[in-house]
């Protein structure tokens, strides 16, 4: 240990006594007017300074070769090798290469040391070093007060939680056009699968944010900018592998400026696998295509598409932690041990979502309006996810005046597939292989069960009679099957445009203001999937034909279209002279929902419909910055938000039953930081302070509590409280070595108890419905979480990276409805604090063919290979032990293990 301190010691004094420095100016090419606020930094490193007013820059820099980079929005950005020993100058003449940088402008992306928010860059650099095929948000896991997970570990099925809230309440941007769900606000991150080859820099604004769109951005916004075009032509091959028989391959190329007008790029993936949870198979494509036209110095247009058609085996169910190991939940203080008798033992990468079955089956499967085999003959998921929603964004601006200019963005996105599962009655076994008596008549043993898919073939393809399933006798035909596969069908399309003008009053004055409009339609059913050995299924869901026989592809159990109309219209102004920027914001909107069933009658015999008024919402938000020396920056902003109900709040999907009650939730917002850069830049740190309060949230449940009758419940009244500390920074005193360091502390909770009421379905009768949830707190994501990154560059080329990231204060998630007991004030179940390791390495060999250059890069995730809870909800319903009378203790939670040790290792090929 003394060695180890005494050669960073030697490091750190060599490196600060022989240390040179760089200074330059930045300057407009064309006019030669200076650049006020140009990021110059050295690649790869801490070590920059922003432009003055008179566009001069000067850091500080140990001696060594370095890769100097000056960008600022709105030119192409320069790169440079420079070699520092002592004094060096460069000045820099940038090119209005308008797009390059048009897709950031429009994004409304934050800038250092100006917009008054708490904000987190990821570059490409980063995302490449750390990133490793996974879903895009997990690379998001070192940022202060964001937990993103791969719950059951399938590709695509990742999460993300920000400030304590869940991704519907996180606003998600493409290119700066926001990809939430229409209906709900959810992100499917499978359908962006492979997305992250192109991307460029991801944006984390948390808070608020300073982007002028009507969005869910209450936890934060992440806006994920695409690469665009090149001004030089390149090709990239890609090919990886990793655990679970990972094997991806990817090319990208550019064409470069072409005629000085055009320039085209493109990037194709095909990633396949047999997962590293059971079963959890991906068969996946992807593709990124741009291009962009420089129709003169003042207009130009540019066009984006991208998707990913996609099938993977998921993994949906959470399980008691005795399922995954007995060992680790021993360990823990409140799991008896006398649930493992109900619970046995199954490893941690078991997958509840799939069985064997016999290879002899050769019946087909149906989706996406085709049929065909089944993804492996020796077993079937029940959990598939097969999706491809392509985007397509035609963006065109405009510099109509030297003072105006504008934006425009006419966006297209088309959604088909779905998801799989169980319908009707299927057999299953108990965790010791057992179906009951011999006639099937019961169904008893510990968990966790599994489908027969066998026996449930053989019952389908047996003769008429009567058979057992779950306790139930039923009586079947010949050819008739009574338990299916089914589909859950979302097929759906968005057409939207943003506009916007920039208009520039003087040097220190600017405003936007625009218009943002949506249309969408969601179709929704559920088909047969698989007839498991039958001919037929009887259904009886349809009121048009009841009890039909249906096959392969044909619609059952519901069948409604709804329709989502937004628009909405914004006005931001900004200010900004000396030291000082502010910005003010309003924004107001408008959602109507309509919505047809068609296996429904409505009062005239027609097809039941129901449809709102057009409900509003507004936002109004604020923030000024002071950058009260060359080093520090303070800032503050705060906001009012009146954020209108989802589709579900407001229309049962089912029964087409109105909330005429529905009310808007509403967010107040207030932040305060403080940015410090040490004058030779080797030091950054980034802190703020946040408190935002969510009233009147809205839940609905239906459920069956009452009489055996059906009751829909909208429970308005939901408030909680969030508020915190988070800090982030860099410590880089030598080209050799980087620290990285981040951290949150939070305490996030609810705020008072509710009384609410349930309505009959059907009726007008309504009843109190009360739950007890003041002061427990909000689960689903760590309330305390801090992260340390690693790097050295021992040799040029070679960069290796160490992260640790630990997380506590982690209460597990839980159903509000389920706190109807007044004398139940217990906390939910507290996860326990874990820490897990990261390695990352690459190195770009030191020679070239032709201009050809190869990198090679390596991850392993969870380097320790720690056993630890990364998802978990309180009091399961499945799989809690209740024959001790405890509730909110470990063994009544369900919960999804971190993923044991993986890797992922590849080759990089450049031109």
């Amino acid at each position: 240990m003394k060695a180890f301190l005494l050669f960073f010691l030697t490091l750190f004094l060599a490196t600060n006594v022989f240390a040179g420095s760089i200074a330059g100016k930045v300057i407009d090419k064309a006019t030669g007017e200076p650049l006020a606020g140009a990021n110059v930094y050295l690649k790869g490193t801490t070590m920059g300074a922003a432009s003055d007013q008179d566009g001069m820059y000067y850091f500080k820099a140990p001696d060594g070769t370095y890769t100097l980079v000056c960008d600022y929005v709105g030119y192409a950005t320069q790169e440079v090798r420079i070699e520092v020993k002592g004094d060096v100058r460069h000045d820099f003449a940038l090119t209005e290469f308008l797009f390059a940088k048009t897709i950031e402008v429009f994004a409304d992306r934050a800038k250092e040391r100006e917009t008054p928010v708490a904000f987190t860059n990821i570059e490409k650099e980063a995302m490449e070093l750390r990133l490793g095929s996974r879903d895009i948000p997990l690379v998001l896991n070192t940022t202060p007060s964001v937990y993103a997970t791969q719950q059951g570990g399938g590709a695509g099925d990742a999460r993300v939680n920000v400030r304590g809230f869940n991704q519907r309440n996180v606003a998600i941007l493409i290119n700066g056009v926001p990809v939430n769900d229409m209906e709900n606000g959810w992100v499917y991150w499978s359908n962006w699968d492979g997305v992250g080859d192109a991307t460029a820099s991801i944006q984390v604004q948390r808070g608020l944010s300073a982007v002028n769109l009507a969005t869910p951005s209450i936890g934060g916004t992440m806006n994920v900018i695409t690469d665009p075009t090149q001004v030089t032509p390149g090709i990239t091959f890609k090919q990886e592998y990793g655990t679970g028989a990972f094997l991806k391959t990817t090319v990208m190329a550019n064409t470069g400026l072409i005629a000085n007008k055009f320039a085209f790029n493109a990037a194709f993936v095909r990633k396949i696998g047999d997962g590293i949870i059971d079963k959890t198979w991906t068969d996946a494509w992807a593709y990124y295509l741009g291009a962009s036209w420089d129709i003169n110095k003042n207009n130009h247009v540019e066009i984006y598409a991208l998707g990913a058609p996609q099938r993977h085996g998921q993994n949906l169910y959470k399980q008691n932690i005795a399922v995954y190991d007995h060992d680790y939940a021993k360990d823990l203080d409140d799991y008896d041990p006398a649930a493992f008798d109900k619970f046995v033992e199954r490893g941690r990468t078991f997958n509840q979502n799939w069985a064997p079955v016999s290879s002899s089956y050769k019946g087909k499967q149906a989706w996406n309006e085709k049929t065909g085999d089944r993804y492996d003959p020796k077993f079937i998921n029940e959990r598939e996810n097969f999706f491809h929603k392509p985007i397509v964004n035609l963006n065109y601006y405009s510099q109509l005046t030297s003072k105006l200019a504008w934006y425009n963005v006419v966006y297209y996105s088309g959604g088909h597939g779905g998801g799989t599962g169980t319908y009707g009655k299927l057999y299953r076994k108990d965790a010791n292989g057992n179906l009951g008596d011999d006639d099937y008549k019961f169904y008893y043993g510990p968990s966790p069960w599994q489908w027969d898919w066998d026996a449930t073939i053989a019952m389908n393809s047996g003769p008429a009679g009567t058979y057992y399933v779950d306790k139930k006798a039923l009586t079947k035909d010949n050819g008739q099957s009574l338990g299916i596969l089914r589909n859950s069908r979302n097929n759906q399309w968005t057409i939207g445009a943003i506009s916007k003008f920039n208009y520039k009053y003087s040097d220190n004055i600017k405003s936007t203001f625009g218009v943002d409009w949506r249309t969408a339609e969601i179709e929704h059913y559920r088909e047969v999937r698989d007839l498991l050995g039958g001919q037929y299924y009887i259904d009886n869901s349809d009121e048009f034909n009841p009890n039909k026989k249906v096959k392969l592809g044909d619609k059952i159990a519901y069948y409604f279209t709804n329709t989502v109309d937004w628009i909405g219209g914004f006005a931001q102004a900004e200010y900004s002279k000396d030291r000082t920027t502010a910005y003010g914001m309003v924004g107001y909107s408008g959602i109507k929902y309509t919505y047809t069933n068609h296996f429904k009658k409505g009062p005239d015999g027609g097809d039941l419909k129901a449809e709102t008024d057009m409900i509003t919402g507004y936002q109004v938000k604020g923030g000024v910055s002071y950058r009260g020396t060359d080093q520090t920056t303070v800032y503050a902003n705060a906001g009012y938000v009146s954020k209108v109900p989802i589709f579900d709040d407001v229309i049962d999907d089912y029964n087409g039953l109105k909330n005429e009650d529905h009310k808007n939730s509403t967010f107040t917002s207030v932040e305060f930081g403080m940015n410090y850069t040490s004058l030779n830049r080797q030091f950054v740190l980034k802190t703020n302070v946040y408190y935002t309060k969510w009233n009147n949230r809205t839940e609905r449940r239906s459920d069956y509590p009452f009489e055996g009758q059906e009751i829909l419940l909208y429970l308005s009244g939901v408030n909680q409280e969030h508020y915190g500390f988070e800090f982030e920074g860099a410590y880089q005193p030598s080209r050799l070595w980087r620290l990285d360091f981040a951290g949150s502390i939070g305490h996030w909770s609810y705020t008072k108890d509710v009384h609410g009421e349930a309505r009959w379905v059907g009726t007008d009768k309504r009843v109190p419905y009360d739950v007890y949830i003041r002061d427990l707190m909000v689960g689903d994501a760590p309330q305390t979480q801090f992260a340390l990154a690693g790097s050295v560059f021992p040799i040029k080329g070679l960069n290796a990276q160490v992260v640790y990231k630990y997380y506590a204060r982690y209460w597990s998630d839980f159903n509000p409805f389920d706190r109807a007991n007044p004398g139940d004030r217990a906390q939910p179940w507290k996860v326990p604090d874990y820490g897990v390791m990261d390695f990352h390495v690459k190195y770009t060999l030191p020679f070239h063919l032709s201009g050809v250059k190869f990198e090679l890069f390596g991850h392993v995730y969870n380097v320790l290979d720690q056993i630890y809870i990364q998802d978990a909800t309180d009091n399961s319903q499945y799989n809690a032990y209740t024959s001790n009378g405890k509730t909110h203790s470990a063994d009544d939670a369900e919960v999804f293990l971190g993923l044991p040790r993986f890797f992922n290792i590849g080759i990089q090929v450049r031109y």
